[in-house]
């Protein structure tokens, strides 16, 4: 007997999806999208229904004919995503239902030093602690860092950020702990995804988060461009900066920007002083040469060698950004034929990496449950 699923259980997953896209929906609008038939959109209903995927609530408050259309829903009962930001300096839990709706989220300071294992125990408590009110089943977490393996050298050892742990036992001990799967990514490609879920519009995009570290993101088609190595996006790493021996990450980072502008003698307790307080004129403006050169640069070498449409900035030195945002325009377009869009986007702090994550962590789950679906048919047909 074939085990290969049937035309039938294909339509069971595309009512599936069609309810995980935009539920709550009455029957007469999953019809509408499934393109199905009454009869059968009703039966694939039921069976979602005995699997406990779908719940009828609420009534259609449109007057029609016949028997009120009640709304399709997704329980609370099928499971529940983390999303989770880990950076160097706030961590932020998100829990979302399998509709990607918020069930609730935490944001505070970020656990300091540690091994993988004593992080992993920290972060499982409070993943636990924010999930505390979801229902169901955790079914995926995906976990986003400020991380990559500088100069393609693995690190090891006690982090001073975050980065070292995306070459870590991090993954396995949240999966030993949570009873969950795990899927760690950079904090640039979980900002990405955000920014891909609100705009279905773009296409190829690049992303620079300017934060404690610099990290970089790319997209093909609407889709996350991943390397094959881990190596991968690291930019920051091995191009320099167009000031002397400054790399990207020399100029790009808050970190190595606070070094750069202590040795011009600008006297800062931390990076956000300098665009919130008066600073030395001479000094700052030398500052500021180095960062927009180092912007021109970075923007210049992915234009020429992914010729994305748009390059979003994020992250804590986005501030700086806008104010030279039009100088690095006018250098731009007296070296490239054609520039691409620039945008600084405003985030939340942890939040929107995190909401980044959960939707990955969303479109990994749905896959899953959908190939379970076809699995399970695979099962029943045979002998």
């Amino acid at each position: 007997m074939s085990t290969i699923p049937t035309a039938r259980d294909y339509t069971k997953a595309s009512v599936f999806d069609a309810v995980l896209s935009e539920a709550p929906l009455t029957r007469s609008r999953l019809i509408e999208l499934t393109r199905l038939s009454q009869a059968t959109v009703s039966r694939k209903v039921d069976e979602l229904r005995f699997d406990g995927f779908l719940v009828e609530r609420g009534v259609d408050a449109v007057v029609r004919r016949g028997r009120p259309s009640t709304y399709l829903d997704v329980p609370g009962t099928a499971g529940h995503i983390v999303g989770v930001s880990l950076g160097a300096q706030t961590t932020c839990v998100l829990v979302t239902d399998l509709r990607g709706r918020e069930v609730g989220h935490l944001i505070i300071p970020s656990h300091e030093g540690g091994d993988a294992e004593t992080t992993a125990k920290w972060l499982a408590d409070l993943i636990a602690k924010t999930s505390d009110s979801a229902e169901g089943p955790l079914r995926q977490i995906v976990a986003a860092l400020p991380g990559r393996v500088p100069n393609g050298t693995r690190r090891s050892g006690t982090p001073e950020t975050r980065k070292n742990f995306m070459d870590s036992p991090l993954q396995n001990c949240l999966e030993d702990r949570l009873n969950a799967p795990v899927i760690l990514e950079s904090d640039a490609s979980a900002s990405l995804r955000g920014i891909l879920k609100d705009d279905a519009s773009i296409g190829n995009a690049a992303l620079f988060m300017l934060s404690t570290v610099l990290t970089f993101a790319t997209c093909t088609d609407h889709e996350i461009a991943h390397g094959r190595t881990p190596t991968f996006g690291d930019l920051g790493g091995v191009l320099y900066s167009g000031v002397g021996n400054e790399s990207l990450e020399g100029l790009l980072s808050t970190k190595g920007l606070l070094r750069f502008s202590r040795g011009r003698g600008l006297e800062l307790e931390g990076i956000e002083a300098l665009w919130s307080r008066p600073q030395e004129e001479a000094s700052r403006a030398e500052v500021m040469e180095a960062f927009t050169t180092a912007i021109v640069t970075a923007v210049g070498a992915v234009a020429v060698t992914l010729d994305p449409e748009s390059v979003f900035f994020v992250g804590r030195l986005s501030p700086l950004l806008d104010e030279v945002l039009p100088e690095v325009r006018r250098r731009l377009a007296q070296n490239l034929p054609v520039v691409p869009e620039i945008k600084v986007v405003s985030q939340v702090v942890g939040l929107s990496v995190a909401r980044g994550a959960a939707h990955a962590g969303l479109a990994l789950a749905q896959s899953r449950l959908r190939e379970s679906m076809l699995e399970a048919s695979r099962e029943s047909q045979s002998p």
